[in-house]
C-alpha cells in the first residue's frame, strides 16, 4: 500500500522499525521499494542498509546525547537515520536534518521532533568528534562482540570495522558457456571495471555498481553472482562426474548449479525444507542451461530425510547465525540474539548426523557454514570427530584462510565474506 503522507525518511524509520520487529529484511525490502518512488530507490536502499550497519555504533554515540532515556523506538529509529546521513553519507545537512525532523512528526511524534533537531543539529557542530567516536565503535551488539573477542583475540578490532563496510559483488563465471578471460574482456569492453579474483578459477570481483540483470551474459547464463569464499566450495571436491551427490540445505542454489558447471554427476539431489527458496534453484539451472534431468529437487528436513541408497558426496552448507555474511545482511545484527547460537548448534549436530549416515565409505562429506563463530565451526568439528571414530579429516591445504584445529576458517575481508570449511572422509 502507498504512504504517500510519508516522506522518504519516514518510510526508512517504517522499514527499519518492522525489523526491529523481527522481520528480516531480504523478505520485505522488495515490497518496501515499490512503496518508494523510482527516483529515490536508490537512496532509500542506502539510508535503510547503511543505518543498520551502524546501529549500534549509533546507539552508542547517541546514549550519552540524551538527558533521559528516550524508551522510543521510532524516535530513536528516526535519531539514527538522521545521525546517519550526516556522518556518514554527502547529503547536505540541512536536508537530512529538515527530512528527519519531519519524519518524527510523520511517525507520530511531533512532541519529541524537537530532540532529534536539536541533536542532529549538535551532530553539524562537532562532525569530526561524531565520526571519530563512530568509528571507534565496534558497531555489533555486545553479547556478539565478547564471542567474536573471545573467538579471535588478536582479529576482533580489525574483524569489527570490515563488518561495518558494505561488501563487494562477486560473479562466478559458468565456464560451460564462456572462460573467465573471455568474458573479463568482454566486461572490458562495455567498459565495466571488474579484475580477475585470486582463489578460484571463476571468479571475477565487479568495481563498480551495475545493474546485474542488464550485465552482459546474463540472460545467456555466463555467470552468477556468488561470493567469493563461497566458490571456494567445488574446488574443495573430489572429482563428481558419474557420482551420487546429495546438496543439503541448497536453497537458493548457488552450490548445486556450480557443481553442474564443474562436474556430471550420475545424480544430484537438492535438499532444502524452504518449498519456496527451492523454487529459486530451478529459476536458476534454467537460466544457465544446467542439465536439470540430473537434479532431483526434494523439499524435506535434513534432520530426518531419508535418501533412496547411500551417496558418494554430501555438501552439507548447514543453517548457521550467519556472521559471516554480516555485510550483506546487516539486519542480522538486530535480528540475531546469544540464545540462537546453542540452538543452531544443535540444530547441525541433527543434520550432520543424520546426513553421515547416508554416505558411502569412501565418500566425501563437505561440511560448510557463513558464521565465523567457533561453536557452529570448529568446535561442532571437535564434537563430530569425538563422536564419529569413522570419520577422517582430509586437511585442506590452502593459501586462504586460517588453519583450525579441524577445517579452515576465512573471515569477511575486501576478498569475499567469513565462510567455514571442514572436509571428512568416512573410513568404514
Amino acid at each position: 500500500m502507498n504512504q504517500p503522507n510519508l516522506n522518504l525518511r519516514a518510510q526508512v524509520v517504517k522499514t527499519l522499525l518492522s525489523v526491529q520487529q523481527g522481520q528480516s529484511l531480504s523478505g520485505i525490502l522488495h515490497q518496501q521499494l515499490n512503496q518508494v518512488a523510482p527516483k529515490d530507490r536508490a537512496l532509500f536502499h542506502e539510508l535503510v542498509l547503511g543505518t543498520l550497519r551502524q546501529w549500534f555504533g549509533l546507539k552508542a554515540l547517541t546514549l550519552p546525547l540524551l538527558t533521559k532515556p528516550l524508551d522510543n523506538p521510532s524516535v530513536e529509529t528516526c535519531l539514527y537515520v538522521g545521525l546517519y546521513q550526516i556522518l556518514c553519507t554527502r547529503i547536505a545537512p540541512h536536508a537530512a536534518i529538515s527530512e528527519t525532523v519531519d519524519a518524527t512528526k510523520q511517525v507520530g511524534f511531533p512532541a519529541l521532533s524537537g530532540v532529534v533537531n536539536a541533536i542532529l543539529r549538535r551532530a553539524t557542530r562537532e562532525t569530526t568528534e561524531f565520526q571519530a567516536t563512530l568509528n571507534r565503535a565496534h558497531g555489533l551488539p555486545s553479547w556478539l562482540y565478547k564471542r567474536l573477542k573471545k573467538d579471535w583475540p588478536t582479529d576482533v578490532e580489525a574483524l569489527c570495522q570490515n563488518l561495518k563496510q558494505s561488501a563487494g559483488i562477486t560473479l562466478r563465471v559458468n565456464q560451460r558457456k564462456i572462460g573467465r578471460d573471455a568474458y573479463l574482456n568482454k566486461l572490458k569492453a562495455i567498459p565495466v571495471a571488474a579484475e580477475a579474483y585470486t582463489y578460484g578459477d571463476a571468479a571475477i570481483a565487479l568495481k563498480q555498481a551495475v545493474q546485474i540483470p542488464e550485465l552482459i551474459g546474463f540472460s545467456e547464463g555466463w555467470f552468477s553472482v556468488q561470493d567469493q569464499h563461497a566458490q571456494l566450495c567445488a574446488q574443495l571436491l573430489p572429482n563428481l562426474d558419474s557420482k551420487l551427490v546429495i546438496d543439503a540445505c541448497a536453497a537458493p542454489g548457488g552450490k548445486t548449479a556450480h557443481l553442474l558447471e564443474k562436474f556430471k554427476p550420475a545424480q544430484l539431489i537438492a535438499l532444502d525444507q524452504d518449498q519456496k527458496r527451492l523454487e529459486r534453484i530451478t529459476e536458476n539451472l534454467a537460466r544457465l542451461d544446467l542439465n536439470s534431468a540430473q537434479v532431483q529437487i526434494v523439499a524435506a528436513d535434513a534432520t530426518t530425510w531419508q535418501a533412496e541408497q547411500t551417496v558418494d558426496c554430501i555438501v552439507l552448507d548447514a543453517p548457521c547465525s550467519a556472521i559471516g555474511v554480516l555485510r550483506r545482511h546487516p539486519d542480522i545484527r538486530l535480528l540475531r540474539h546469544s540464545t540462537d547460537i546453542a540452538e543452531t548448534v544443535i540444530l547441525q549436530k541433527q543434520i550432520l548426523d543424520n546426513m553421515w549416515q547416508q554416505l558411502n565409505v569412501g565418500g566425501t562429506l563437505l561440511y560448510i557454514t557463513c558464521s565465523i563463530l567457533k561453536a557452529e565451526n570448529e568446535q561442532q568439528m571437535i564434537n563430530f570427530f569425538a563422536e564419529h571414530p569413522n570419520a577422517q579429516e582430509e586437511k585442506i591445504e590452502a593459501e586462504w584462510g586460517i588453519a583450525q584445529q579441524y577445517g579452515r576458517q576465512l573471515l569477511p575481508n575486501e576478498q569475499g565474506d567469513g565462510f567455514y570449511y571442514c572436509k571428512i572422509k568416512k573410513l568404514a
